[in-house]
């Protein structure tokens, strides 16, 4: 295998994970989301022929669902989003993998078959990306590291897709966009997995 799947994952600890869609469904409600976030991740990336390498946010997990004989566990480092993908692909580019792609563990409109064009759509292009409906995005990937896509920008707003095309045109670079897809970063973003709340949206689970 040439290509890799970097994954961004948080640990997934109570008060730790979900934090925007936890002020309005409480922090037990936003860990049992994001526990099921993961597990659809899971299935996705299984369904995809490349190297999967889990970056968790806090500590490398030993005893969660991603089993270290299929997935490869590592630690992001940095001080903040854009530092911590930078190293990712600095380790995974190190391994040898001529091609990589990352994407976070909440976007649950992702299939296999966007993964898959993602890698594809390496072949003749320097840089590929997918747009978030919030004006982030869900997935970048290259062939060659490129440091300047990931420092002084404005992480978690709405301009973080719109400066990583700008840098990727001063760069000249050729990308290639896929589908806009939504991540889950609050109650509005939901949709079937709503039924996985079981207590009162208005209750404090603190």
């Amino acid at each position: 295998m040439d290509s890799a799947l970097i994954v961004f994952t948080k640990n997934a600890l109570l008060g730790k994970v979900k934090t925007r869609l936890a002020k309005t469904v409480g922090d037990k409600n936003a860990l049992l989301i994001y526990n099921e976030l993961l597990k659809f991740t899971k299935t996705l990336i299984l369904k995809v022929k490349t190297k999967k390498l889990i970056f968790y946010s806090d500590f490398v997990d030993t005893n969660d669902i991603f089993n270290a004989v299929v997935f490869e566990k590592y630690c992001q480092k940095g001080n903040d989003l854009g530092e911590r993908m930078l190293n990712a692909f600095k380790v995974t580019f190190k391994l040898g993998y001529e091609r990589a792609i990352l994407i976070g563990s909440d976007c649950n409109e992702l299939t296999p078959e966007v993964l898959e064009h993602a890698i594809r759509a390496l072949d003749e292009n320097d840089l590929v990306i997918g747009p978030a409906k919030d004006g982030g995005y869900y997935l970048i990937g290259m062939k060659k590291l490129h440091p300047k896509l990931f420092v002084y920008k404005n992480w978690s707003t709405p301009t973080v897709f719109k400066e990583a095309i700008f840098e990727a045109k001063e760069l000249n670079f050729k990308y290639y966009l896929l589908p806009v897809l939504s991540d889950i970063d609050n109650e509005q973003d939901l949709g079937n997995l709503s039924k996985l709340i079981t207590t009162d949206l208005n209750q404090n689970n603190d």
